[in-house]
């Protein structure tokens, strides 16, 4: 039976070659925003693999959205320039698509990079007050948020739709918008985070008002040819903590607005609210999240979650699990992924020509024939 993972797809009027994903991945080498060098080099390789889609690493809205200071971001016309420059560079070159997701912190902002220990950022000492739906550090090390007023949420609402016509400005294939992994719009989606009385706090249907406005404002004015997807957390794994917390049915819920909505894609993640969660790890671990959703709402899903080996790839997709599956560590050990999988599976892909003379002569097959 040919390889399911390697069939075409549809994403409105996006063609993918395959249902593979680049993963969106913080390189924290942004210089007050602006794409550098690095995103070139980057971007490039990941933009040759061969994947269905390649989407940027999360990139923020606003200044004070950033995680760290060398977050990516399009707030403004330097930032534009910055991301365009990258683009034009590689697109001649992709084999893929790319897409972009666009995010804010919120209270998981002012921190240093990862490999300085992803510690929170004094303002001394560079860093910035962060915004949040209510005034509570993600831990004691955090910068204290503020809460958001009514003017800071109008301006973010509008922030994000500044941002998606930037990315269409630059020429940009798909959004990915960014409510998961304990950031702003996660922020607001769970009771964890979100303790406000107003109408963005309380029950459901008020905690998902600011993602949900945020989608549409985007929709609104991002061209209908293009898709626009969603990132979720489906649980914040804090059950154990026994207050109340985002979970599986919620994201259900939501799923179901969004697709009234027109979402293309749900991106199936989880975690990242609190530092005292608990994350079963395991290969695959969040895959029956991402069945779940598709099979209780209908939406396209995106599965990710340690999906190391071809064979599980092709699992979740032939079984029904997920319509597509998202790496992201496993391109940055092997940027070739994709090329070693359809050997393996029997499939082929359309590489660079100017590698088209790099397979083995046991695997010259992979590399489909020029038409």
């Amino acid at each position: 039976m040919p390889s399911q993972l390697f069939t075409p797809f549809a994403l409105r009027k996006l063609q993918l070659a395959n249902r593979i994903v680049v993963s969106p991945m913080c390189q924290y080498s942004a210089a007050e925003g602006n794409a550098t060098d690095w995103h070139t080099i980057h971007l490039g390789t990941l933009a040759q693999s061969s994947a269905g889609l390649v989407l940027i690493e999360a990139t923020t809205v606003s200044r004070e959205g950033r995680i760290a200071p060398g977050c990516l971001g399009l707030w403004n016309d330097a930032n534009e320039a910055a991301l365009k420059r990258v683009v034009d560079a590689i697109r001649p070159y992709a084999t893929s698509p790319i897409g972009i997701q666009l995010s804010h912190s919120g209270r998981k902002g002012s921190v240093t990079a990862p490999w300085l220990g992803g510690k929170g950022l004094p303002t001394a000492e560079g860093g910035w007050t962060p915004l949040a739906p209510s005034a509570i550090p993600y831990d004691a090390a955090a910068n204290l948020p503020q809460a958001m007023s009514a003017a800071d949420i109008a301006r973010i609402v509008n922030d994000f739709v500044a941002a998606a016509q930037r990315a269409e400005r630059i020429g940009l294939d798909a959004i990915e918008l960014h409510c998961a992994h304990g950031y702003l719009l996660h922020q607001f989606l769970s009771p964890l985070t979100n303790k406000r009385t107003d109408e963005y706090g309380g029950p459901l249907v008020n905690r998902m008002r600011l993602p949900l406005t945020i989608f549409d404002a985007i929709r609104a004015i991002w061209p209908a040819r293009k898709p626009l997807g969603v990132r979720v957390s489906a649980t914040d794994w804090m059950e154990h903590a026994g207050e109340p917390s985002w979970t599986v049915e919620q994201t259900i819920a939501f799923v179901h607005e969004l697709k009234a909505r027109g979402v293309d894609w749900i991106d199936v993640s989880s975690g990242g609210l609190s530092p005292l969660q608990k994350i079963p790890l395991g290969p695959g671990y969040q895959l029956p999240f991402a069945e779940r959703v598709k099979r209780e709402t209908g939406v396209t899903t995106i599965g990710i979650g340690l999906i190391t080996e071809a064979s599980m790839a092709e699992a979740a997709i032939a079984n029904g699990q997920a319509d597509m599956v998202a790496l992201a560590r496993g391109f940055l050990w092997n940027p070739r992924w994709v090329w070693q999988a359809a050997a393996e599976l029997g499939a082929a892909v359309l590489p660079p020509p100017q590698y088209r003379r790099a397979p083995p002569a046991e695997q010259a097959k992979v590399f489909a024939p020029l038409s």
